[in-house]
């Protein structure tokens, strides 16, 4: 059975369609009109192999902001359709990613319950044209329109680029160890019954 899914969002402020294959080779199509994060979510995608594919338009001339934070609730939506009723999956995951002197563990619960521990301490306020207070919005996003627990922590780091792209490294891996079927999983992984 093939797990995927394809969304799109419509609002006054952004126009935006994502194809998600869980079970992909980590192929990707980005344009979101903000270059570093295309580059981010190439991580996700690259290191998750998942293929994805995302065309989103917005008022980027005001900021980024509506972008990023659409994006993460369009692939928070997209995850959820693509796991169907989640039988059979591990439903948890885990992932240390270094990026040079950066170091951020990312654990996830594809619990059915939104919650975000998030704890990266990036001393810049931009990278490039990128606004680094939009990588939290980001994953407030994700974590509420996926309905994941989704803890995100820096262990080491000064660069700004280093810490957020190891990051979205951890996240992929993360979600690519959560999202994986289990064959001795038959059933939910769940002692309620229920996610």
């Amino acid at each position: 059975m093939k797990r995927s899914a394809a969304v799109e969002r419509k609002t006054t402020e952004t126009e935006i369609s994502l194809a998600l294959e869980l079970d992909g080779t980590g192929q990707y199509e980005l344009d979101t009109g903000v270059e570093f994060f295309d580059h981010m979510l190439s991580h996700v995608a690259k290191h998750g192999l998942f293929d994805l594919k995302v065309q989103a338009r917005g008022d980027i001339g005001v900021d980024f902001h509506h972008v990023v934070e659409d994006v993460g609730i369009v692939l928070g939506q997209a995850l959820r359709e693509a796991l169907g009723d989640k039988r059979g999956i591990n439903r948890y995951g885990t992932a240390f990613c270094p990026m040079d002197e950066a170091l951020v563990q990312i654990s996830l619960d594809l619990s059915g319950r939104c919650f975000l521990a998030y704890d990266l301490r990036i001393g810049r306020p931009k990278v490039g044209q990128f606004d680094t207070e939009l990588t939290r919005e980001f994953f407030q996003a994700l974590a509420r329109s996926g309905e994941i627990t989704l803890h995100v922590r820096q262990l080491a780091g000064e660069n700004a680029h280093h810490i957020i792209e190891a990051a979205f490294k951890a996240l992929g891996k993360a979600l690519d160890q959560a999202t994986m079927l289990d064959p001795r999983q038959t059933d939910l992984p769940s002692t309620k019954g229920s996610l």
